[in-house]
């Protein structure tokens, strides 16, 4: 059943990852069409086509390999000259003269060109104004962000986040010291300060120390800051309340420090344990949620280089590997499998699943934004170029310069390939010799 679990894991990830890649180009394909941009296909996936149909001018289809995605639009560079008949100082035949990357650039004119084919009174992309080139390319990453936060959501305000209430789970009957491997109580260990009072599992503090409080982590804050001194602790019992008084013992334990991580430090405790109950949070929180890893993700991005460099140091040299590590497709495939085989509640494992799947969108809205060729943001910066340009000429009252030519680019655009295909074969060969183990697997 494990095996199975975890096999549905993945599947569901695969599935989860082809919906936000359809949606990705969906964002690029409905502002082309709204400007009047001839499409000829829309594909999902890469590599043998397993279904196709057209539709007007589009093709629509699925490909074998459903780890991206494209659509093909009519004049994504302006044409070769050969195909408008001149440019200056270029030759007439549109050759590009010898070279590996003078050929790349040629065949993607070539390409290009074929775009061009047919008079049917579409607009080209790069022929449109700035804004709408910019809304075209923007329009995929945008898609991805608000499938994050449509996720998000769903977590925190449809699921609801597992949350410690103030109803009592269980009430230890001895204090036994911090770290230690004795699992039962023995006649030389003190009684719990909350045993001693008389606190029961089940009940449901309502105020501690006279303040009022909702969560089990306010009443446990006022504990911890007043260690041997004695605080009233009013709770409800069977629908009536009542007053009781407990005195926190000093003890070490591990609590959570301004960062976040546990450290251990000198507080007071009583040794009771809080009922966890998933708990709806308002309906934007999730969207903020969203919003506020995109952040942190856009810091990763930057050291994507030195974080790739740093995992292929721990695979070859067999260190365990940092579970801050970026993961590839196989290593969130292999995340989502250990999910769901998990012995949890099924609620658990989809809130979890649903997690990912979300971050895996926001990484997607992030990278896609790079400014590099050929990713959505390497577009948006050739097309802000070219509006800047034409800025400049217009200031000044000079002749509108020839659109931008980014298939000069292509041998950038084969370095950023070749970089990305590198890091993705180092992280995948990490993922699966040496795996991030977020589940202690």
């Amino acid at each position: 059943m494990t095996v199975i679990a975890f096999v549905i894991g993945v599947a569901l990830l695969v599935v989860g990852l082809a919906v936000s890649i359809a949606l990705h180009e969906l964002g690029h394909l409905i502002p082309a069409k709204r400007f009047g941009v001839r499409v000829g296909q829309y594909m999902i996936g890469f590599g043998r086509t397993l279904w196709s149909r057209r539709i007007g001018e589009t093709e629509y289809g699925v490909k074998a390999i459903p780890l991206g995605g494209y659509i093909s639009m009519a004049g994504m560079y302006p044409p070769s000259p050969a195909a408008d008949g001149a440019a200056d100082g270029a030759a007439t035949d549109g050759k590009a003269g010898g070279g590996f990357f003078a050929t790349m650039v040629q065949d993607a004119r070539a390409v290009n060109d074929q775009t061009l084919d047919g008079d049917d009174g579409k607009h080209t992309f790069y022929d449109l104004p700035v804004y709408k080139r910019v809304i075209i390319m923007l329009g995929g990453p945008v898609m991805n962000l608000l499938l994050a936060m449509v996720l998000f959501a769903i977590v925190f305000s449809g699921i609801g986040l597992q949350t410690a209430t103030t109803t009592i789970a269980s009430v230890n009957e001895c204090v036994l010291p911090a770290g230690t491997t004795q699992t039962a109580c023995t006649a030389d260990d003190p009684a719990s300060p909350a045993a001693a009072a008389g606190l029961r599992p089940g009940d449901v503090i309502v105020s501690v120390d006279g303040t009022a409080v909702q969560t089990f982590a306010e009443a446990s804050a006022i504990i911890q800051a007043a260690p041997n001194r004695t605080l009233p602790i009013v709770v409800r019992r069977n629908g009536a309340e009542q007053t009781l008084q407990v005195t926190p013992m000093l003890a070490e334990r591990q609590i959570a420090g301004p960062d976040g991580t546990a450290q251990t430090a000198e507080v007071g405790f009583v040794g009771m344990t809080a009922t966890v109950e998933y708990v709806r949070q308002p309906l934007w929180d999730g969207p903020q949620a969203a919003l506020a890893q995109t952040g942190q993700v856009a810091g990763v991005i930057w050291q994507l280089p030195v974080r790739v460099y740093d995992t292929a140091v721990d695979l070859f040299t067999g260190q365990s590997r940092d579970p801050n590590s970026p993961l590839s497709v196989v290593g969130a495939g292999r995340l989502a499998g250990e999910v769901a085989a998990t012995d949890a509640p099924i609620l658990n494992r989809v809130a979890s699943l649903l997690t990912i799947l979300g971050s895996l969108n926001v990484a997607l809205f992030v990278f896609n934004l790079v400014p590099l060729l050929p990713l959505d943001g390497g577009h948006v910066v050739v097309a802000l170029w070219d509006g800047l340009r034409r800025a400049w000429a217009k200031l000044w009252r000079r002749p509108p310069p020839a659109p931008v030519d980014a298939t000069k680019l292509v041998p950038v655009t084969f370095v950023v390939v070749v970089a990305l295909i590198a890091m993705t074969v180092v992280l995948v060969a990490a993922d699966l010799f040496n795996p991030v183990k977020l589940l202690g697997g």
